[in-house]
């Protein structure tokens, strides 16, 4: 090859150099706009409030994404009217009536806004999947979707509150219900995690066919499989959600629980405001409350062997209704306040 063509050679070869070097870099400049507007769109890799909507004077819709559950959770809260700086959380969960996706079943039965309106308190409600029993699920159930609560309400949801709202740390539990041993659960497998707990009805071990056709029976109530929760009967995982076998996690926790004791009373009577079925009231309210009241006195037993104190309240007469929770809830706030340091 002579000098000239080998001159004209390499200004080819470095012409085509240069064109793949232009080519690879608007290919990489593309790919890292498209990398950037996929991360604007893509789904956050950690739990944050996306907004907050006023719903009242001092009422909030707060809707948080959840990462452990990939999806966007609602959680009202109600502030106190006077804020006296930095203050406790109270955590309320529902039972089966849990089935608004806009409003706690709290907000629709009792007068959260009124009565905690002078407790230096955010009271906080996570509007709960149906049937979900606010605990983490093994499996996504194909009908009920994915379910991560203890994760939810114990690691995600808290930090977040207390950021935005002012809290100072503390945390009180209440449920009633499904959500009165659901709190329970929580309290007994994140000792020290709550300060004050209380549960009003419920029941408290999933062990054996009796413990477990309960929680079950939720499940399924809702159209989905159990197995999925918590995994088939002889799995593990049921013994360690039973308050009764793990009762020491309550250890240096406020303890309130309180049930009926299955009697109709004055609430459960046709004619009462809001008893538009005195039967149901009287005769399902009633069994279910029986229920409640055996686990009680189940829970009061185990609570005794281990020398940890607690108030328990028996109510008599009640039933399984929301007018006995209202009062209920009211009468366990001087416990709960104190394990608040309120």
């Amino acid at each position: 090859m002579t000098g000239a063509a080998r001159r004209t050679s390499d200004r080819r070869v470095a012409s085509q150099t240069t064109a793949l070097i232009a080519v690879l870099a608007a290919a990489l400049t593309a790919f890292a706009g498209l990398a950037q507007a996929g991360g604007a769109n893509a789904t956050p890799a950690r739990s944050t409030i996306e907004r907050v909507v006023a719903e009242g004077p001092h009422s909030h819709g707060v809707y948080v994404y959840s990462a452990a559950m990939q999806k966007t959770v609602k959680v009202q809260v109600v502030t106190p009217e006077a804020s006296a700086g930095p203050r406790p959380s109270l955590y309320l969960l529902g039972g089966l009536g849990e089935e608004n996706p806009e409003k706690s079943i709290w907000t629709l039965k009792t007068d959260v806004a009124g009565f905690y309106a002078d407790k230096n308190v955010n009271v906080v409600m996570p509007i709960a999947g149906n049937g979900s029993l606010y605990t983490d699920w093994q499996r996504d159930d194909p009908v009920l979707g994915r379910y991560k609560w203890e994760t939810f309400l114990t690691r995600e949801l808290p930090p977040l509150i207390d950021e935005r709202f002012d809290g100072n740390g503390a945390r009180g539990l209440a449920g009633l219900s499904m959500g009165a041993g659901a709190a329970l659960v929580l309290a007994v497998r994140n000792p020290g995690f709550y300060d004050a707990v209380a549960a009003y009805s419920g029941c408290f071990t999933t062990t054996g066919p009796a413990g477990q056709a309960y929680p079950r029976g939720i499940v399924t109530a809702f159209g989905g499989n159990p197995d999925n929760m918590w995994g088939p009967p002889s799995d593990p995982a049921w013994a360690a959600h039973d308050v009764l076998m793990r009762a020491a996690g309550l250890r240096g926790t406020e303890v309130y629980v309180s049930t009926g004791t299955g009697r109709p009373g004055k609430y459960d009577a046709p004619g009462y405001p809001g008893n538009d079925n005195p039967t149901d009231r009287q005769v399902v309210g009633g069994a279910i409350e029986l229920g409640a009241l055996w686990c009680t006195q189940q829970l009061q037993a185990r609570l005794g062997q281990l020398k940890i104190p607690a108030t328990i309240r028996y109510v008599d007469p009640g039933t399984h209704s929301w007018p006995y929770w209202v009062d209920q809830q009211r009468q366990s706030w001087p416990t709960i306040a104190r394990g608040l340091g309120l």
